[in-house]
């Protein structure tokens, strides 16, 4: 004897209609659950809402940004986000490394010196950012193709 056989009516492949609907809760919970789940792991991502836009009352600085550790050589233990300008480094308070990309890519911070628009003071011999903005990158490619033609 199957299991779903018994003294319900069958419809379909032999499932009865008792299962079927508890199948089709069960599809439902899923998905519900499922897309519950989706929404709350986007609202998770990481974001800087307030070093995203500048203050249109303060100037724009365009600095050097690297991990400090790794490219500028200050103090401190793991990877930092730091920030070059008038010959002096600054540990950045406000946005961190992990904010701006992979900081071990080919072009990361911890490999690579990066110029970036900033908006900020100098406090405690830290840099307090208001406002952080990579600069985008020249590609070498594109320069060698438009020097051939």
């Amino acid at each position: 004897m199957q299991p779903w056989s018994g003294n319900k009516k069958k419809y379909g492949c032999g499932i009865s209609l008792a299962l079927r609907s508890k199948l089709q809760v069960m599809k439902r919970g899923f998905f519900l659950i499922s897309f519950v789940s989706l929404g709350l792991i986007c609202l998770a991502q990481k974001s800087d809402p307030g070093v995203s836009i500048p203050d249109p009352n303060k100037k724009i600085q365009v600095v050097e940004t690297a991990c400090g550790q790794c490219q500028f050589k200050l103090a401190g233990k793991g990877c930092d986000l730091a920030v070059r300008f008038d010959g002096k480094s600054y540990f950045v308070d406000g946005t961190d490394i992990d904010s701006h990309g992979d900081a071990h890519a080919k072009d990361g911070f911890c490999n690579a010196v990066r110029k970036a628009e900033v908006q900020g003071e100098v406090v405690n011999d830290r840099f307090k950012v208001g406002y952080f903005k990579l600069v985008k990158q020249e590609n070498k490619n594109d320069k060698a193709t438009t020097q051939k033609n």
